[in-house]
């Protein structure tokens, strides 16, 4: 009996859900958590071989999907994964957009063309995936669309200026989107992480800065990825998320309720 329930709020059987970045450290646990759920879920990325490897994996463990290669800031590539999604699940319910990367240079050091870099792979890919799909999703009965943001969306943090820039940006456009397509049955929250170890900032996680993000976190220590999955889930689940817009969600162990 609690199972059935919990199938019927939770489940996400007989939903496609496209995870863009679903090639990286944290989308592709997404992407392993969605298919766990019951999804077919279509991993998204640039790289072949990883993405690949995360399709196998979501095999493994019972579940379904398939690897497309795509360029989240390019409008022609985006909408060429929308076409190949339909083929291959036959629709598409979810996207998740986690497409991104960082830059630790110091601030007076950033180039024009770095920033605009961790800007586009931020907040243009999100743009793209949120248009593309969401109108997809608004002129065939609805979805659900999570987006990634921060916790440096809410707190400044140093040496991730363009980034918490960008994820600052992501939280605005997440809000308007999401009055933009309720209407049209398309949800439309926002994800924020805390810090969880990734390829984007690894190489800024020295010792020095990690004892001090650990002297401003409650829970004193770094993330899973897998501890992203509940709310995940939750923000893309017909039923349990079914009344669930424009809202951001911080996973952060307790980062973002410190005020010094």
């Amino acid at each position: 009996m609690a199972n059935h329930y919990l199938d019927h709020l939770f489940g996400l059987a007989g939903r496609t859900a496209v995870v863009v970045g679903g090639t990286g450290v944290l989308g592709g646990a997404l992407a392993e958590g969605l298919a766990k759920a019951g999804a077919f879920v279509v991993v998204a990325g640039r790289g072949a071989d990883r993405g690949t490897a995360r399709v196998e994996a979501i095999r493994a463990a019972g579940g379904d999907g398939t690897f497309v290669s795509v360029d989240a800031v390019e409008r022609d590539s985006v909408q060429a994964l929308l076409a190949a999604a339909l083929g291959a699940g036959g629709g598409v319910d979810i996207l998740v957009n986690c497409a991104g990367v960082n830059s630790s240079l110091p601030y007076l050091d950033i180039p024009d063309d770095d920033f605009a870099r961790v800007l586009d792979a931020n907040l243009k890919s999100t743009h793209l995936g949120c248009q593309i799909f969401g109108g997809h999703m608004a002129a065939h009965g609805g979805g659900a669309i999570l987006n990634i943001g921060s916790v440096s969306a809410d707190k400044p943090l140093s040496k991730v200026f363009a980034y918490s820039a960008a994820k600052a940006a992501v939280v605005n456009y997440t809000k308007n989107v999401a009055r933009e397509l309720a209407p049209k049955g398309v949800r439309v929250n926002v994800l924020c992480p805390g810090f969880f170890p990734a390829e984007q900032n690894r190489k800024i996680l020295s010792p020095e800065r990690t004892a001090t993000i650990m002297s401003q976190t409650p829970m004193n220590r770094f993330g899973s990825p897998e501890e992203l999955l509940g709310a995940a889930i939750l923000l893309c689940a017909p039923v349990a998320g079914s009344f669930i817009t424009g809202a951001e969600v911080y996973v952060d162990g307790g980062f973002t309720g410190m005020r010094l």
